[in-house]
């Protein structure tokens, strides 16, 4: 096989950043993916709460205190948003990320990310009930 000389092979130029803007497909994977930031950031407020639990009833007081200005009452409207929309497409993805098969035939995708949404919204009733509000 002989070597072709002087042809350099094609590289493809994509740039660094801003390369999700092209389409508004890799538009929305990179908004599901920068909501996990979110999350966990809120998470890690979860668990501050959690500490100051630990610590003594002034501290956890002094936290809830905190919870109650309005930038926290903002973070979490904004963690609330992010989270439905990060489940959301995550429920929509689901069928193509675990087609379910019964025997030969594959469970339609609807059916898929229905039983997803169901499982959420009962999963929402029994933590509404166990903080007695519903």
């Amino acid at each position: 096989m002989a070597l072709q000389v002087g042809r350099r092979p094609y590289v493809r130029v994509v740039p660094r950043t801003r390369w999700f803007f092209r389409r508004p497909r890799y538009m929305r994977y990179m908004a599901r993916e920068v909501t996990s930031i979110f999350i966990g950031a809120y998470t890690v407020l979860l668990l501050v709460g959690l500490a100051r639990l630990a610590e003594s009833r002034a501290a956890y007081e002094a936290f809830l205190q905190a919870l109650q200005s309005p930038a926290s009452i903002a973070l979490h409207v904004l963690a609330l948003a992010f989270a439905a929309y990060h489940s959301i497409t995550w429920f929509n993805l689901a069928p193509r990320a675990m087609p379910v098969r019964l025997g030969e035939m594959r469970v339609p995708d609807s059916v898929v990310a229905g039983v997803h949404y169901l499982a959420w919204a009962l999963a929402s009733v029994v933590v509404l009930v166990a903080a007695g509000v519903l």
